[in-house]
């Protein structure tokens, strides 16, 4: 899992605003890619310069800006002054440990959201986690990611060959199938999580060791971590619905209606498997106390049957000397005999109470 806790102890004392990039460098050199389109064209470029960005605010078209690796401070520095970004939002670009959430600077909206990946390996689940902000203006949306991934490729194939009504759509739509993208990831890395808890739920009936309560213990920690990401996301989708803006057409917030409602259904399967997690240590104590009642049934008879067992070699072993059975020829077999009748008995008593 990742670190839950980044270091932002450098930023004490510095005054609000400063740029200062909190948490992992995750790529080397930072990039900047643009897609600006309307109904009928599009057009790529790679602009890691910038030199080319300031024009495309003031166009007509929709434009897509999108920086990965956000360790370059210098990089946002320049985005932030070809798109008028205040201050404050900047640092929160760059302190990538921040809470989802949604902010209406009026010229435009800042939204933060948690991507998720699973990296599963052998000794279990990996949820890792990215910072995806997301700037929303009237004829752009900026997009910033820690690393370079694929998960806004679909987007991009939807753009180059003109799918759906996203090209026909203002910046308002991109940024909702932007979101809508990062919401169905969460189903995708909860169907993983799910699996793991059932293949968990399984071992932990048919043979509970210690081990298996090692990885309860690690799948409760990516659940909080899944809380913490998902949770506050309801807040955001339902801000965008709510909000008194023009950068928010009415045919959208239909659209964010139904992202709300994916979202809810992703908290909801957090909390059952949150529950599920609980309850597995009940059952983890429970299957050890079954397990150590079976042993104890088991020694229980055991004792119980040489209990008569020894009170007849204890009675034969005292040491007197007129003692009728000592002298019987078939006394011997005869005291074998009894006893393996008692054992015999015994068996068949037990057997009828379904102690065995």
């Amino acid at each position: 899992m990742a670190r839950t806790i980044k270091r932002r102890s450098k930023k004490a004392g510095l005054p609000p605003g400063t740029l200062v990039h909190i948490g992992e460098r995750k790529v080397e050199k930072a990039s900047v890619t643009c897609m600006v389109f309307d109904s009928e064209t599009i057009t790529e470029s790679d602009i890691s310069g910038l030199d080319a960005c300031i024009p495309y605010k003031d166009r007509k078209t929709v434009t897509w800006i999108n920086v990965v690796g956000l360790h370059q401070v210098e990089v946002l520095e320049k985005v932030g002054h070809c798109f008028g970004l205040h201050p404050l939002v900047l640092e929160d670009i760059l302190n990538t440990d921040q809470r989802p959430k949604m902010e209406d600077y009026g010229d435009y909206i800042y939204i933060v959201l948690r991507m998720l990946e699973n990296k599963g390996n052998v000794n279990g689940s990996g949820v890792m986690s990215e910072q995806v902000s997301i700037i929303l203006g009237p004829n752009f949306v900026i997009s910033l990611q820690e690393r370079p991934d694929d998960e806004f490729d679909p987007v991009r194939d939807r753009l180059r060959g003109n799918k759906g009504r996203i090209r026909k759509m203002g910046a308002d739509f991109l940024a909702y199938t932007l979101i809508d993208l990062v919401v169905d990831n969460y189903f995708a890395v909860l169907e993983s999580l799910g699996e793991t808890i059932e293949d968990i739920e399984d071992a932990l009936v048919a043979d509970p060791t210690p081990a298996t309560v090692h990885s309860i213990h690690r799948m409760k920690r990516e659940m909080i971590y899944l809380r913490k990401s998902v949770w506050p996301l309801r807040e955001v989708i339902s801000g965008l619905q709510r909000a008194d803006t023009a950068l928010v057409q009415p045919g959208t917030v239909i659209y964010l209606r139904d992202v709300y409602d994916h979202t809810i259904q992703a908290m909801d399967t957090v909390e059952t498997y949150r529950d599920m997690l609980s309850g597995m240590l009940d059952i983890y104590l429970s299957s050890i106390s079954n397990r150590m009642n079976e042993v104890m049934k088991v020694l229980t008879i055991i004792a119980t049957i040489f209990i008569p067992l020894t009170f007849i070699v204890g009675v034969y072993g005292m040491n007197f000397e007129f003692m009728p059975e000592l002298g019987a020829r078939w006394g011997y077999p005869a005291v074998w005999l009894v006893m393996l009748a008692i054992v015999a008995g015994m068996l068949v008593y037990f057997r009828r109470k379904k102690w065995l």
